[in-house]
């Protein structure tokens, strides 16, 4: 949250947080949302979130709130753009890990990695659904494409 905050303030945008500890929240989280007048969403890794991503796409839908989140599997559950890490490519290298590991290497001497490949993925049908047109020259960058 504290590079989220920098980030926003050297942009001159206002951050409203709304912090949600329990999916029963998620309603009244979205209408204190409305209510700050917030014109966008971002919505951070959270176990919490993870298994209700069609239920937060959702939400954001109905308030008309373009939102980012970070895994594409928001996109894929009606949510409108993802930015993250490509999971697949997270879970490749972790096999590679695995392996290096049962072949007798010790997990304290092998280096952190860190991501090297995002991926953008943009769902046409929740823009068209919230009214939001997607310049051409963003969809030239996409790495993929809903519709």
């Amino acid at each position: 949250m504290k590079e989220t905050e920098a980030a926003a303030h050297s942009l001159e945008l206002q951050l409203q947080p709304a912090p949600v500890d329990d999916p029963n929240d998620f309603e009244s989280a979205f209408s204190a949302i409305a209510r700050g007048g917030a014109r966008s969403l971002m919505v951070l890794n959270s176990p919490v979130f993870g298994s209700h991503r069609a239920q937060i796409a959702q939400l954001a839908a109905i308030g008309r709130l373009p939102a980012i989140y970070a895994t594409s599997g928001y996109a894929d559950a009606g949510g409108l753009m993802s930015y993250g890490p490509n999971l697949a490519g997270l879970y490749r290298r972790a096999a590679v890990y695995v392996n290096k590991i049962l072949k007798g290497a010790k997990p304290a001497d092998l280096p952190v990695e860190t991501p090297t490949k995002f991926e953008l993925v943009i769902n046409l049908k929740t823009a068209k659904q919230i009214g939001l047109t997607i310049p051409e020259s963003v969809l030239y960058r996409v790495d993929r494409v809903i519709k």
